[in-house]
């Protein structure tokens, strides 16, 4: 099983976390859990190994199930190979090309973005929601789908289950200021969605944006929009 291919565009230790797998120019680091016998480990080892040979990749770290159950189950694992790249979770056999786009695409700023497009079109919501359980403070990578009134359906409704997963959280509240900005642009579809994650981020905050929309032209955002100024901890 191999993920999506995203868009054109480490000697082994204890360690079960990459320890800088960021979305900036530093390359990302891998980890890669194997099997005893597994006959597709071998090709993504190799392929990560010369990521890291020509600096693309920073550090490769491999474990064994087998020898490290324990944290091949703190991972998640359910069967080898599984990899790691930068935030971005694989599961299967890749080919090389296809680990230098993910290696290439941890790199770049909308590299997330693209990677949570990709999963929730093909319907792995979880693998999003592992995601942002390992890094909270990437959640701002769904700003960019949620501005594109013409997202595909199946993607907005993933990053509705993503968010309203996130109700409450810190990581959601961050984003009140994006969200406020976003229930103020153009498209009533954004507007509207962007009224109900700020009901749902339970930050006072959010009352300062939700307001100017109780006089929206559109009804349904006028709607939400006292919705989300009634739901908990929005209004002092």
């Amino acid at each position: 099983m191999s993920a999506p291919s995203p868009p054109a565009r480490r000697a082994t230790s204890s360690r079960t976390e990459p320890q800088n797998p960021t979305m900036t120019p530093t390359a990302p680091d891998a980890l890669l859990f194997i099997a005893s016998g597994c006959p597709q480990c071998p090709v993504v080892l190799q392929g990560l190994s010369e990521l890291v040979k020509e600096g693309i990749i920073g550090r490769l770290e491999v474990v064994n199930v087998a020898a490290h159950p324990e944290l091949a189950a703190r991972q998640g694992v359910r069967a080898a190979p599984w990899t790691l790249l930068g935030p971005f979770e694989l599961e299967g056999v890749h080919a090389p090309a296809e680990l230098r786009r993910w290696a290439e695409a941890a790199s770049e700023p909308d590299g997330v973005t693209d990677y949570v497009e990709e999963m929730l079109r093909g319907g792995r919501l979880a693998k999003v929601e592992a995601l942002f359980a390992r890094r909270p403070e990437l959640l701002s990578a769904v700003l960019p789908l949620m501005e594109n009134p013409e997202l595909e359906i199946q993607v907005r409704l993933g990053v509705g289950a993503v968010l309203e997963g996130l109700a409450g959280s810190a990581a959601l509240q961050r984003l009140v200021p994006e969200l406020g900005r976003l229930s103020a642009v153009a498209d009533h579809r954004v507007r509207t969605d962007a009224c109900h994650y700020l009901g749902l981020s339970g930050s006072t905050v959010a009352a300062d944006f939700l307001r100017p929309r109780l006089d929206d032209p559109d009804a349904e955002v006028r709607e939400v929009a006292a919705e989300s100024l009634a739901a908990p901890g929005v209004t002092p």
